[in-house]
């Protein structure tokens, strides 16, 4: 059934769905037309607000860009993680096994940050691909990386999820703007519950995506040579220590980084003694920065990896600043507001969480950005939490589900896996928008059962 779904699916999506930079022009224009048709806030006001609020993700960019360049590519493609991730790519024996095992890969990566899991993912995907074709066994390479950006799915519920980081930071929306204080991760990101739908999401789309694999004489997609070819080449230059100018000497010391790493290393660990195990997302980056230090050869071979993985955050910076305008449009004409207002107004305690997780859905189409639409939704649901008795955990990781939900359907974090595995967005969105399908009765009944406790 599943296949006869995706095969109609895909054919859909790859006829109409447009690349990442048009998707988000095309919403920007949609919220423009919303904005002016559902509230009082005219045209010369709204341009005003899409202009100013082009540099609204300036900061958060920055973060990202780390974590999807410094900390995903560079991590993914250092000569050790890179070899282990190629020794891994051997272990799947059958097309069905390739298919579950490139999803719990990315998913567990993506719990770890989100920008590790798109880039393993798509390294993963690229070697299973590569050892299959050696074995003369085709894979179908759409639904395999497709495969790889599942595992996304669950990357809010992980490690680097920007809204429960947030509401546990003293800076964050919860203790600044609502004067509630933190609400701590152990009752959010490491929830007994929230613990336990990780596990239900990563076995169902384990089981679910094999499921749509090409039939019997139905066509299947080869990996493109070109992906595989720029896989197998060198991960970065480094080397032994040259004997040349100092200049060259200090590029090619381990000693520059390591000692960089250790003093990283050590900040952590004061950190964590000061402040307990309270995660920002800055901390996050700096955890896997230290990783990267310790681990690359040296400041040439850093920069070398770094040079290269430029490509996969290239776009996603060109195209922040649209949905940073896009969430000033919606914040300035309060359309935002208005929205998470009718799905507040209709919910009751039990089912305040599931309604919080389709409005985060909904809302992160147009803004894709865990802590942007965090901060545009927290104070509303949080309000009606404590109206109708509802504990904040609940919505704090609802809002999380949604965001993360329909990143199945919003090409915008496909860009970065994309470029590793060298297909477009439509190749995939076929797929994954089954799974948008499949994951999101998992987190409704979630949402439902601690909604009931």
């Amino acid at each position: 059934m599943l296949r006869k779904i995706a095969g109609p699916a895909s054919r859909l999506v790859e006829r109409w769905m447009p690349g990442a930079f048009v998707f988000a022009v095309a919403l920007t224009l949609l919220v423009a037309v919303l904005s002016l048709a559902l509230t009082d806030t005219g045209p010369r006001e709204l341009t005003l607000a899409w202009g100013a609020g082009l540099t609204g993700l300036l900061a958060f960019m920055t973060q990202v860009a780390l974590v999807l360049l410094l900390l995903g590519y560079t991590l993914a493609n250092l000569p050790p993680v890179h070899r282990l991730l190629t020794r891994v790519a051997g272990l799947p024996r059958s097309p069905r096994a390739a298919y579950a095992f490139v999803t719990v890969v990315a998913g567990l990566a993506s719990l770890l940050s989100f920008g590790l899991g798109l880039i393993v993912g798509g390294v993963v995907a690229v070697e299973v691909a590569r050892r299959f074709r050696e074995r003369g066994t085709p894979l179908h390479y759409p639904l395999l990386v497709a495969s790889a950006y599942t595992g996304f799915v669950v990357w809010h519920m992980g490690y680097s999820g920007s809204g429960p980081l947030n509401a546990a930071t003293e800076t964050g929306v919860y203790a600044t703007t609502l004067g509630m204080g933190v609400v701590p991760v152990s009752e959010t990101i490491f929830a007994w519950w929230n613990l336990l739908a990780i596990g239900v999401t990563l076995l169902v789309i384990a089981v679910a995506m094999p499921l749509m694999a090409p039939g019997d004489g139905e066509a299947v997609r080869a990996a493109p040579d070109a992906a595989l070819e720029e896989s197998a080449e060198p991960a970065g230059t480094g080397g032994a220590q040259e004997e040349g100018s100092p200049a060259d000497r200090l590029e090619t010391s381990r000693l520059v980084t390591s000692v960089m790493g250790v003093a990283l290393g050590l900040y952590l660990v004061l950190y964590f003694l000061d402040n307990g195990f309270d995660l920002t997302l800055d901390i996050v980056n700096w955890t896997f920065l230290c990783l990267v230090l310790l681990v690359v050869a040296n400041a040439r071979q850093l920069a070398a990896l770094v040079a290269r993985g430029g490509r996969t955050v290239v776009e996603v910076l060109l195209q922040y600043p649209l949905y940073a305008g896009i969430a000033a449009m919606m914040a300035a004409s309060g359309l935002a507001e208005m929205l998470s207002s009718w799905v507040v107004d209709a919910a009751t305690p039990g089912t305040l969480g599931v309604f919080a997780f389709l409005s985060a859905g909904l809302l992160n189409l147009f803004v894709p950005s865990g802590g942007g639409q965090f901060a545009l939704q927290a104070p509303i649901f949080a309000s009606a939490a404590e109206s109708l008795d509802v504990t904040q955990p609940v919505v704090i990781m609802a809002i999380a589900y949604g965001d993360q939900w329909t990143n199945m359907i919003q090409p915008f974090w496909a860009v970065p896996l994309l470029a590793v595995a060298g297909l477009r967005v439509r190749d995939i969105m076929g797929y994954t928008s089954v799974v948008l399908v499949i994951t999101g009765v998992v987190f409704i009944s979630t949402l439902l059962l601690v909604g009931a406790g």
